[in-house]
């Protein structure tokens, strides 16, 4: 698979990067027995960025990554995440505390069984706590050689301006697809402006965008996408006439809807790497040969027009994230 460049350290992936977080029961019950065979197979797609996070079922993802790569640690960029804090009524806060992110990354060292790790990521900035002081002490881990690179993850211009300032940033996660366009409008830009990675997280919107999901109606009960606004009838009752365009795009070209959305991430700029995540071979497979299609001036201009900023109905965020971010 093609490669990409992550901030201005050169950090090296591969176009399309792989989210581990449905490993881990976000969307169902998953077997760590499956999980590892769909790993192993998504290592020899050429994928080489896999993105978890240390709240991603209580330590469970790390550690599954951790097991499932050993064997060609040398061939993958391990990128994880710190600062949802989970609390015992269910809800999460966050922590951005030096002292907290130091422990944290220790903690995810044990369970990835690594020696570092090459992406850290701080997973939402403590408004209680200055950027610069969680930044500082992520710049401290790279220089005790514990990290490689560090990251933000859906933050606004202003907080990442002054994170880049303390310590080069190389990535910055945030939610953006074809139905999520408002990082266009402000982060997108400032991360071309600074030399700054994007890496869009649920690039195919939970699945939706890929047709291969119609309704909830037949997800498990634990499903995360119950909560999601975004995705209950009524409102996709209203997106759907939206995503029946889609199909017939992805008909006209020959592609899935899948590597449509995809391949449209892509061309949205060089230093941008999507980690769609899925639990199914056939899936990962369909999603890692979007790497290879390209679209015409008129078939991107024909994709913008599908959902302009805010004509999606209902918010992309599940509940437990809307009450933290609600916090910032």
């Amino acid at each position: 698979m093609q490669q990409r460049t992550l901030g201005q350290d050169g950090l090296a992936v591969s176009a399309i990067g792989y989210g581990c977080m449905g490993l881990s029961g976000s969307y169902g019950e998953a077997q760590d027995t499956d999980s590892a065979a769909v790993l192993q197979k998504i290592v020899d797609l050429g994928v080489t960025m896999f993105d978890t996070a240390d709240v991603y079922g209580d330590g469970h993802n790390e550690e599954l990554i951790g097991r499932a790569l050993k064997g060609v640690r040398d061939q993958v960029v391990i990128a994880s995440k710190c600062g949802f804090v989970p609390l015992p009524d269910g809800t999460m806060t966050v922590n951005g505390n030096p002292d907290y992110i130091r422990s944290a990354c220790d903690a995810s060292l044990r369970r990835l069984g690594v020696d570092h790790i090459d992406l850290y990521y701080l997973h939402r900035v403590d408004p209680a706590v200055p950027v610069e002081d969680s930044v500082g002490a992520m710049a401290e881990l790279v220089k005790s050689g514990k990290v490689r690179h560090i990251g933000l993850s859906q933050t606004d211009t202003n907080t990442l301006r002054r994170g880049h300032a303390i310590y080069p940033i190389t990535a910055l996660q945030s939610e953006y697809s074809l139905w999520v366009r408002e990082p266009e409008e402000d982060v997108v830009p400032v991360c071309n402006e600074l030399g700054i990675g994007f890496v869009p997280f649920c690039p195919m919107g939970r699945g939706f965008l890929t047709r291969h999901i119609r309704s909830v109606e037949n997800l498990a009960d634990d499903d995360l996408r119950l909560t999601v606004p975004r995705m209950n009838s009524d409102n996709m009752e209203t997106n759907e006439p939206l995503l029946a365009r889609l199909d017939e795009l992805a008909a006209e070209k020959g592609n899935s809807p899948a590597q449509l959305v995809l391949a449209w991430l892509l061309h949205k700029g060089a230093h941008i790497c999507p980690i769609p995540g899925s639990r199914r071979i056939e899936h990962m497979e369909e999603n890692a040969a979007a790497a290879d299609v390209t679209l015409s001036d008129q078939e991107k201009a024909e994709m913008d027009h599908l959902f302009p900023i805010g004509s999606a109905a209902g918010s992309n965020r599940p509940t437990i994230v809307q009450t933290v971010e609600a916090g910032q």
